[in-house]
Parts: structure tokens; C-alpha cells; sequence
């Protein structure tokens, strides 16, 4: 039977409740400011110096959904490929299924210790907790993934998992955590005590566990984008190579990946190109792993696509600018979404790839944002992420039923609105309220509007309607 899918976390509560404690975190808000802050400003210099940027977004976009509609043509052909360069290729429709596959193979190797490169498929899995079950040790190999590791935290942002921690509470964690301790805060020193520390992890693992950002059907090659290295020496040093890929990852040819390696630096770290690109195609005897496992990974992602307005979410290239643009991440950070992708993007993919609307946590997710559009302006595949969120929420809402105290009060509404004495009635009525306001602003009402100004003000009623003004003066 098939377990829970961690692509949100177990307890967490719904969005609301763990974004109003974590706006009261003012440290953890100053170090978001700081950093997207800083992203978002060079971003947008990048950007700029490209007279064709939105010819290459609408190329990115042309290109995903070009794939997507044939997904099963380009994942059969990816399949050949691989194994005609020496790959084995294996199909997970789960996270069970896949992590049961990536501990088998570890398992094959003898290894108890695994090197990782970042990789949200195998985030999305949970799968360093199911091969710890299983008695290997996985070690996260990029800076702010090895952070997060030691610190025995969990990741706030898709590219900068550690975005939420400043430098001194990096060296604490460096401190308590590593053998040998960082000469200062500093980030020369913090990153020369990571590099010391990991080094000694690649020399030794035998098997090398990695994500794909694309792979290129037409010669079943895996490209893998990074800026720190370590990647390049996962998936080089180690015997064997098990790369877990999302089916969507999926690119017809080095034609098209020529797109995505324009769009995905400026839009994910603001630059120009990334310092590490890693391709490799199956094996090559004498040179890097001499075993190469490809799992193509499903996990909810066949349902999404069945959907004609959420499956545009499969375009995504996990670039993180919508992120690092929205006024709620900007403001809860990552960790109150409880999912593996946060922000917007994660707001619409995670509720999908749960595939449970009637989850409180999950339900919440679409709920997540002020709607203003940024996220839309800045993706560089052009996923409409606001109209994704909407077209859930209205699923979160049907989901719910219609014995809930709002789908009671939207009965109510309706029934009120149907009918023109009985809305000026209504009018009247709240007339009422402006009693309680002070200075055209009602802060506080009694249950059940308690629950709206709880966290916002509400304008107070005229004592005259528009309607009963216009008669007055018209007729």
C-alpha cells in the first residue's frame, strides 16, 4: 500500500497559521529582506542586457509545452538513448516506489554512505529519511543544503535553502557540527570548513546520488547546472551515479536545452551563465562512474498534466524568481508553505502533486498570495501562476463541501443578492456597523466577522446606500 507523499511535511499546520508566527520572527524577516532583496536587484540588471528575453520566455514556454503534450514520446525516447549509452533506466510512480529503487541500488553497492547534489526531486521523496530508515547516510553536498543538513532544519527556498540563516548562525551550526571549526564568520572561512569537510566525503563514497535539471531525448544526455562544484565531483568521483529526475525534465534536443541554459541562470542566481554545467550520457569505460541509474519519476506529476490549466505548472524549471519577487514569501518565508517548493510556485505545485485537496495543509497552499501577478511577470517559461491559483482555490473550496460555515455563508450571500428588497435590506443592516468604526475603519466586529478582522481592517458602511441617494436625488 502506498504511503503518504512527502512532498509536504508531516504536522505541518495550514499556511495561515505558520505564516502569522513566522511574521513575528523579525530576524528571520530581515534576513529574507536582505536577500531577495539582493537577487531580485541584479536579476533585473541581467535581465536587461537581453534584447530577446521575451522571445526566449515564449520559446521556453513553446518548448515545455511542445514536450508535455507528447511527454510519452520524448520519455520513450529518452529511455533508448540512455540504455544504448550504457544507462539503466528505471520508472518509480511513487516516492515509495522510487526510494525503494535508489536503497536497492545503494544497497547493491555496499555503500552505508552516500554524496548528494542538491535536488529537489529527492526532496520531494523524502528520500535522505528513507535511506537513513535503510541504513545509509546521505550527505548533501551544496553549502546551503549542508546547512540546512547539519542544522537539522528544513529548507526555506528553492535555490538558497538557507536564505532564512545569517552568518553567525551559520558558524554556530558549523561549531556544534563539524570536526573542525570556521576561523570566523566570515564566508571565506565558512565556505574553506565546508570544503574541508566535504572533501573528504567525495573521496570516499563509492555511490553519488544527483537530480537532472534537463535531459536531452535525442541522446539520452543529463545535464546537471550548479555554481559551487560539488556536483561536478558527485557525478564524477563516485562508482556509481543514480540521478532521480522528474518525467517532466524531459527536452527534445541540445537545440531546445540551448533555451533553458539561457533562461535558467538570469533568472535563477543573476547570471549571465552558470559557473557549472555538468552533461554526461551513459557510461564511459575509464572515465567517471562505471554504473549509471536513471529513475524517472512520476509522483503525481501523469495526474497535473491531466489538468488543462494546472498542468502549465510542469513548465517550471526551478529558477525560484517567483520567489524571490512575492510580497508573502518576502514576509513568511519559505517554511510556513510546510512543503518541499515554496512561494508561489510551490503553491500551486505541491497542492498538485499531493493530489489532496481535502488536506487542511494542502488546501491552504492556493490560498497563499496577494494574486498581484508578480510571480507571472518574472517566470521565465510564462507559467500563469495566479491563474493556476485560482483555478485551485476554486477546487480547495469544492473539496471542502457544503456544510462549511463559508459555503454557508456564500449560500447566504447568494440568496441575498438574488433578490433587490432583500439586499437593501441587507444594506440597512449594515449601515449598523459603522458604529463600531473609528476614523472610516472597522478593526474589530463580533464573531463571525471576528474572523476577517482578525488580520485586517474593513471599511466602514455608509449610513446611505448608492441606491437609496440615487432615488433621493433622481427620481
Amino acid at each position: 500500500m502506498a504511503g503518504r507523499n512527502p512532498v509536504t511535511w508531516l504536522g505541518s499546520p495550514t499556511f495561515p497559521k505558520a505564516a502569522h508566527i513566522a511574521l513575528g520572527d523579525t530576524q528571520l524577516r530581515s534576513n529574507l529582506r536582505k536577500a531577495t532583496t539582493t537577487i531580485r536587484t541584479k536579476r533585473a540588471g541581467v535581465v536587461a542586457e537581453l534584447d530577446d528575453w521575451e522571445r526566449l520566455r515564449r520559446a521556453g514556454e513553446a518548448i515545455k509545452d511542445s514536450v508535455l503534450a507528447d511527454l510519452d514520446t520524448y520519455l520513450s525516447r529518452l529511455e533508448e538513448s540512455v540504455t544504448a549509452r550504457g544507462g539503466v533506466v528505471h520508472w518509480a510512480r511513487d516516492a515509495d516506489e522510487a526510494n525503494r529503487i535508489v536503497l536497492d541500488l545503494v544497497r547493491a553497492q555496499g555503500a552505508e554512505e552516500v554524496v548528494k547534489v542538491k535536488s529537489m526531486a529527492t526532496a520531494e521523496l523524502g528520500l535522505n529519511e528513507a535511506l537513513e530508515e535503510g541504513g545509509v547516510h546521505a550527505v548533501e553536498t551544496d553549502l546551503a543544503e549542508l546547512i540546512v543538513q547539519l542544522g537539522h532544519d528544513r529548507p526555506s527556498h528553492i535555490l538558497v535553502p538557507a536564505i532564512h540563516r545569517n552568518r553567525a548562525e551559520i558558524k554556530n551550526i558549523f561549531d556544534r557540527e563539524m570536526p573542525e571549526r570556521p576561523a570566523s564568520d566570515e564566508p571565506r572561512d565558512l565556505a574553506e570548513a565546508a570544503r574541508r569537510h566535504l572533501r573528504r566525503k567525495f573521496l570516499s563514497a563509492k555511490v553519488a546520488i544527483s537530480g537532472a535539471n534537463f535531459a536531452v531525448a535525442d541522446t539520452g544526455s543529463i545535464v546537471v547546472v550548479e555554481s559551487e562544484g560539488n556536483g561536478r565531483m558527485c557525478v564524477t568521483l563516485p562508482e556509481t551515479l543514480i540521478t532521480v529526475m522528474g518525467i517532466e525534465k524531459v527536452v527534445p534536443s541540445w537545440q531546445d536545452l540551448e533555451v533553458f541554459l539561457q533562461l535558467l541562470p538570469r533568472s535563477s542566481t543573476a547570471e549571465r551563465m552558470n559557473p557549472y554545467t555538468s552533461v554526461w550520457s551513459g557510461v564511459t569505460p575509464g572515465d567517471g562512474p562505471s554504473t549509471f541509474h536513471l529513475v524517472l519519476l512520476d509522483n503525481g506529476r501523469t495526474a497535473t498534466l491531466a489538468d488543462r490549466v494546472g498542468r502549465q505548472a510542469l513548465r517550471c524549471i526551478r529558477c525560484s524568481a517567483c520567489l524571490n519577487v512575492c510580497p508573502v514569501y518576502e514576509r513568511t518565508g519559505g517554511q510556513a508553505y510546510g512543503s518541499v517548493y515554496p512561494g508561489p510556485i510551490g503553491a500551486i505545485l505541491a497542492p498538485q502533486l499531493s493530489g489532496d485537496l481535502h488536506d487542511e495543509q494542502v488546501a491552504s497552499l492556493p490560498f497563499a498570495s496577494s494574486l498581484c501577478g508578480a510571480c507571472y511577470e518574472v517566470c521565465p517559461v510564462r507559467i500563469n501562476i495566479p491563474e493556476v491559483l485560482t483555478h485551485l482555490r476554486e477546487q480547495a473550496v469544492k473539496a471542502k463541501g457544503k456544510r462549511t460555515p463559508e459555503a454557508i455563508a456564500m449560500s447566504a450571500a447568494a440568496w441575498v443578492f438574488a433578490d433587490p428588497k432583500r439586499y437593501e435590506a441587507m444594506q440597512r443592516a449594515g449601515s449598523l456597523s459603522r458604529l463600531l468604526a473609528r476614523d472610516g475603519r472597522i478593526s474589530r466586529l463580533p464573531w463571525p466577522g471576528s474572523k476577517w478582522t482578525a488580520t485586517r481592517d474593513a471599511p466602514s458602511i455608509p449610513e446611505e446606500s448608492f441606491r437609496a441617494w440615487w432615488r433621493r436625488n433622481r427620481e
